[in-house]
Parts: structure tokens; sequence; C-alpha cells
């Protein structure tokens, strides 16, 4: 049976390029573009879903998108150079939707008669809510108090909860992409096909152009033919919907947005403050915090780093707090997450680098000033996203599974964490991701419209579910015994900063900072 053996091992063997090695400049010029035009599915579709719900028009979500955008820039730089230094994207979160539709819907706001005075108000409501919520984050993350929690972490409970971070998303997959199937069928063939069946083809350089810039090619190829699509008249005579989803033309953003426009802090005026918009902004905060820790642990093994240690994941939680106080000062609609499509990326490309992600943030900083440029991008059809998603979560997902190779899953114990987690991981957020709508709140549905927002935010989420069920299993449930099975000979060392000395390569402040902020 030997031959058939494949050891654990530490870190993924077939990357070209770590957190700390860079590509060729013009390379990794590219490959920061790519990472740019892959987060704009999300920075779309959220200010899309939310701004007219909102009262706001096609100028104000043009407006809101730049601003998303620009904030993103700042907090990706923010967390890769301060924060855990991991080449991951921060962006939109889908996680802020529900306490978000709350405060829409808040009685007091829907008497606003005029939609423009109405969508004001709306806003600095969500401002207000997300500046306060910010706290929970900063707190927890630079009291060590979240480095302190991850010590009931092992192989054994990150693994559903890196794995549900990916396969949680499956809404944002297939049955987006089924909303225009001419596009979205053709995108996820194309996009499997030169990623992995050309991937060893090199037309220059020795460069595998295919793998290496597959979203790009893909992308363009695709949204050049929906171009055409739409030019030729295909979506004349179809549904509202379908054109929504298909055209080219109906995003309204490049007509709508400005030449140029410098997003600042209260742009849309001085945030007002709630307790109760607050109570429930924190849910999606913490969920925020759930699934950025499980995409932190998905890019470190990505960018062959080791797992942050709790030090290190402190600061980052810390970091993405100011990042969520940023969105409700310069007013982004929405909090923010690691990108979890960003993530994936690394693995598609082979690339784990931290600089990639760095030049990436100025272009979305960049493009997002210049409004016409930007809106121009923006406007790709999300059915086109949605197919790489399908790729880019599963990827994730897949990495997430991987840390099961540092446990015994010949243990009945184990087998039936992981089944549980991964399976209440799915199954409760859909039980109540189906009952959930903005006008009846959802399964969870008292007076108190917060209390309502709170905890359908959390059951929500499936990453979250899938941590409150793996962590307290593997931490009640024969633990002394089963310490070798859960994989925590190989884990322990990662727990503090010094317990491993690549950490701090990996790991070590910039500008000499360490001297003034001593890890522990």
């Amino acid at each position: 049976m030997a031959e058939y053996g494949h050891p654990p091992m530490e870190q993924l063997q077939d990357l070209e390029y770590c957190i700390d090695s860079n590509p060729p400049w013009d390379e990794t010029i590219i490959l920061a573009f790519q990472n740019y035009i892959l987060m704009l599915g999300t920075s779309v579709m959220i200010p899309s879903l939310l701004v007219p719900a909102m009262g706001g028009s096609d100028g104000d979500k043009a407006r809101v998108i730049q601003t998303l955008l620009f904030v993103a820039g700042i907090k990706t730089l923010l967390q890769a150079l301060f924060g855990t230094r991991l080449p991951a994207v921060v962006g939109g979160s889908y996680a802020y939707v529900i306490p978000i539709a709350y405060i829409i819907n808040d009685s007091s706001l829907q008497r606003i008669t005029d939609n423009h005075e109405r969508f004001i108000q709306t806003m600095r409501a969500i401002q207000g809510a997300l500046i306060v919520a910010s706290s929970i984050q900063i707190i927890l993350g630079y009291s060590q108090v979240w480095g302190l929690f991850s010590r009931f972490f092992s192989p054994l409970g990150m693994a559903p909860v890196v794995g549900l971070v990916g396969l949680g998303l499956f809404q944002r997959g297939f049955p987006l992409l089924g909303n225009c199937v001419e596009i979205g069928i053709p995108m996820l063939l194309l996009v499997i096909g030169v990623s992995q069946y050309l991937k060893h083809v090199k037309l220059f350089r020795e460069l595998p152009i295919f793998e290496r810039f597959s979203v790009l090619i893909c992308v363009t190829i695709i949204w050049i033919y929906s171009i055409i699509l739409t030019a030729s008249g295909a979506y004349r005579d179809r549904s509202s919907i379908t054109q929504a989803h298909c055209r080219t033309d109906r995003a309204n953003l490049i007509s709508t947005a400005p030449w140029f426009k410098f997003p600042y802090p209260l742009q849309w005026g001085p945030p007002t403050f709630s307790a109760g918009h607050s109570f429930a902004m924190m849910s999606a905060v913490l969920v925020s915090m759930v699934e950025s820790t499980g995409a932190f642990q998905a890019a470190s093994r990505l960018a062959i780093a080791t797992p942050p240690p709790a030090y290190v994941l402190s600061r980052g939680i810390g970091w993405q707090g100011i990042g969520v106080m940023l969105d409700g000062l310069f007013g982004t609609g929405t909090g923010s997450t690691v990108s979890v499509e960003n993530v994936g990326l690394l693995g598609l490309t082979r690339v784990g680098s931290r600089r990639v992600v760095q030049i990436s943030a100025g272009f979305m900083i960049f493009f997002s000033t210049l409004g016409k440029f930007g809106a121009v991008f923006a406007s790709i059809p999300f059915p086109i996203f949605a197919a790489l998603y399908c790729v880019l979560f599963g990827l994730v997902a897949a990495v997430g599974l991987s840390f099961l190779q540092f446990t015994n899953m010949n243990c009945m114990r184990n087998l039936i964490i992981i089944g549980l987690s991964l399976f209440l991981g799915i199954s409760i957020p859909q039980f109540f991701y189906e009952y959930w709508n903005p006008e009846h709140h959802g399964l969870v549905h008292t007076n108190a419209g917060w209390f309502n927002a709170f905890w359908n935010t959390i059951f929500s989420s499936p990453a979250t579910v899938g941590l409150i069920v793996a962590v307290f299993l593997d931490n009640t449930l024969e633990v002394e015994k089963s310490k070798k099975d859960r994989g925590m000979p190989w884990w322990v060392k990662f727990r503090t900063f010094r317990g491993d000395n690549r950490n701090e390569e990996f790991y070590t402040l910039p500008f000499n900072l360490n001297r003034f902020f001593p890890p522990t």
C-alpha cells in the first residue's frame, strides 16, 4: 500500500510564487488588473441590489459603486501592509444585506416621500450603524480576544469552516449563471478549458499565459460575445429580467457615472445613529469576522505561508474593523470582508504574491476616481462573474477540505464532526434563506426588528453555523484522547508567532514596526 500513500504536506507544492516572491513587473501588473476585474462582480452586484431599494437613482448607484471600489482599495492596502499581510483583497460583503434591508424598511425612513431624500437619509443611517458596529471587530482584534478564541481551532475545526466559506456561496454561482445561460455556460466551459486544459501551453518566454491570465482572457472573449449579442438584437423580445442580466447596456453605469469623482468621508452628510440599527449591524460584523478568518486560512495555504498565528489573526481582524469604520465614514452602503473569489484566484493562477494584491489595490483606487473608465469594466454582465465563481468558490472549498490531511479520517469521532458541520452549515442557512425577504424579516420574526435582523444574519451564514458546530463539538467530544486525531501536533506550533521560524518571514510588519508592536 505504500506506493499509494500521499503524506501530509504543510505547504502546497505546485504553486509558482509564494507570498514573498514576485513575478516580473509586467506580469505582476497584468495579474493585479485581473484581481481588480474579478472583484468588480461583488462591487457592482451589492449596490445594484441595495441602492434602488433605498430610493437611489442610477446616478446614485454609480457613485456608490465608485465609493465602494475606492474604499476597497484602501482596505486591501492596509490589510496587506499592516494586517495579516496575506495576499487578500478586502471588498463588499453580502453578510450585511439582511441588517441593511432592516434599516431600509425602517418605518421612519419609509415615510419619506422624496426618493432622493430617502436614499440620503437611509445611507446616513447605514453609515452610523457601520461606524458603531465596527467597534466590535476593532475591540476583539486589537485586544487579542479573537486570537485567544482561535486557540480552540484545530485542523479538524477549520476544515469545514474554510470549506463552507466557499461552498456556502453556491447561490452566487450557477443560480445566477442561469439567469443568462447563453453567456454563463460558454464562460464556465471556456474558463475550465483555458485554465486547465491549456495551462501547459507557452506561447512566449516560457510563460503559461493561459493558466496565468485565464480570467482576463475568458472575460474579454465572452464580454465581446455578449456585446455582439446585444448589438444584434438577440434580446429584443426577451423579458425585462433576461435583458437586465444579459445585455451589456442595461446597467446605465457608463451614462450616469461622472468623468472624475474623488470619494471623500461624509460625502452623503453626517451619519445618523440608532441603537436598533447598530445592534442589527453587529451581527453582520460578527459574521464577516468568521468568514474572513476562514478566508485568511485559505489564503495562507494558497500563498505557501504558515497558518496565521493568533496574534496575526487578531491584528488582521482589528484592521478589518477599521475597514468597516471607513465603509461607514465614506458611505459604501455595505460592510466588508475578505473577497473569497480573489482568494480562489491565487490557486487558479498559482501566484500567491503579496505585491500583486497591493498593486491591484492601486487599480481599485485609480479606476474608482475615473468614473467613466471604471464604469466600462463595471458593465460586464454578472453571469460572466457567476461562471467564474463556480470555479473559484469550489477551489476555496477544496483548500478547506485539504486541512483534513492532518487529521485521522478513519476515526468515527472526526467523521461525525465533519459531517455534521458541513451538513448543518449548508442546511440551516438554506432554511433561513427560504424564509427571508426584505418585508417579512425572515424566520426569526418578532416585534423587535433589530432582534430579527441579528439572528437571521447569524444563522444565514454557512461559515458561522459551521464554526459554531465544529468548534463546539471538537472541543467537547473526547478532547484529551483525540489530540493526535484532531491534528493538534501539527497545528499547535502555529498558535504563537514564535512557534515557527517561518512566521517571522511571512507576517513581520514592514518599516521595522515590530519594534513598536512586538508580536506575542
